[in-house]
């Protein structure tokens, strides 16, 4: 991806439309209920964040929780107990710890990095590794590949 391309994507997603967001405070507000000060960040991203959502698409949602909590699929069980729309989409969560300071990121990061929206943090942790990411991207350390016209994310070689 390009940096113009990067840019327009950017300047494209819905973050600067309140109206669009409205949706944000009962996903946030379920993940401090489940996880409480072990909350580090939530962030939205996905077909929703690019403006390519169906009728029938999900809103993927990005969990950063404190590395005390074991990410098992019990979390999920937890969530999936009560669902939650993101107005007539259901909350698809995808939970994770921050990535450690020399650690390596995932296509999930990189996804994020580019088309995800912050909707909440602590101390700015989430949005520090997302910046991370962001500048690996643009260094080439981490590249946008194709193979059978689906895209991933790997290390540049």
């Amino acid at each position: 991806m390009s940096l113009n391309d990067y840019c327009a994507r950017t300047l494209a997603a819905p973050s600067g439309n309140a109206a669009a967001l409205r949706s944000a405070p009962g996903v946030v507000q379920r993940a401090a209920e489940l996880f409480g000060e072990a909350l580090v960040g939530v962030a939205a991203y996905g077909s929703w964040t690019r403006g390519e959502a169906a009728r029938h698409s999900d809103v993927d949602v990005l969990v950063v929780l404190e590395p005390r909590i074991e990410i098992t699929r019990a979390l999920y069980r937890r969530w999936d107990a009560v669902p939650i729309a993101w107005e007539t989409h259901p909350v698809e969560p995808h939970f994770v710890h921050l990535l450690a300071p020399d650690g390596r990121a995932s296509g999930l990061w990189a996804e994020v990095a580019v088309d995800g929206i912050v909707l909440f943090e602590r101390r700015l942790r989430l949005s520090m590794a997302l910046v991370r990411v962001r500048r690996d991207i643009l260094a080439g350390r981490l590249v946008r590949r194709m193979v059978h016209g689906q895209p991933y994310w790997a290390e540049a070689s």
